[in-house]
């Protein structure tokens, strides 16, 4: 499906996402339409910012996000990225209920889906699969945050780079130089240079 069909039909791409894990029946699937409302926003466009509490998680339909902390310098830290069929949110600041010392922003036009801390509850308390779908969801991401701090501490910048692009090959396309290289921890001129030796060992 591409990008302009998950715009005409948001809900049905939550739906099918859910299928691919787990299908809903009728009574689920009319909870999710009930419950997920749309957000738009043009590009660089706040979903959540630094102070404000997470009040939902966020499906994406269309576009792509970025999650980031900013220093005393003011410098970005990327620790995140969001595209097509994926969720994003400040995971300890909407479970606890507390201010964010994160960001969300749209790096591209984006589109969403939402749910509320409240409703999320409401669908793990009556409908348990997804309570294992989301702890699902909350372990892969804890794996793949934990995968890369175990990468800033023993891998070189053009190791983490190289995994990078392996695993995000989709991202590698869409996001520029600067915001790769915010996620690796690096310059983006380090980053050029980074790409100009792999190149030459081809």
């Amino acid at each position: 499906m591409d990008r302009s069909q998950n715009l005409e039909n948001p809900l049905d791409v939550l739906i099918g996402s859910f299928n691919n894990s787990f299908p809903l029946n009728e009574s689920e699937e009319e909870e999710v339409r009930r419950l997920f409302k749309k957000k738009v926003l043009k590009r660089k466009g706040v979903l959540l910012q630094e102070g404000d509490v997470c009040r939902h998680i966020s499906f994406v339909v269309s576009g792509c996000f970025k999650m980031y902390a900013v220093d005393s310098n003011f410098k970005e830290h990327n620790l995140q990225f969001a595209i097509e069929n994926e969720w994003i949110a400040d995971i300890q600041s909407f479970y606890d209920e507390k201010p964010s010392r994160l960001n969300i922003e749209a790096l591209e036009p984006s589109v969403v889906l939402q749910i509320t801390h409240e409703d999320l509850l409401y669908l793990y308390i009556n409908y348990h699969k997804f309570d294992r779908n989301f702890r699902i969801i909350n372990e892969r991401k804890f794996i793949n945050f934990q995968d890369r701090i175990l990468q800033s501490i023993s891998f070189t910048a053009e190791e983490r780079y190289l995994n990078f692009q392996r695993d995000f090959p989709e991202l590698i396309k869409r996001l520029p130089n600067t915001q790769i290289a915010s996620y690796l921890g690096i310059t983006s001129e380090f980053l050029s240079k980074v790409r100009k030796n792999i190149v030459k060992k081809k």
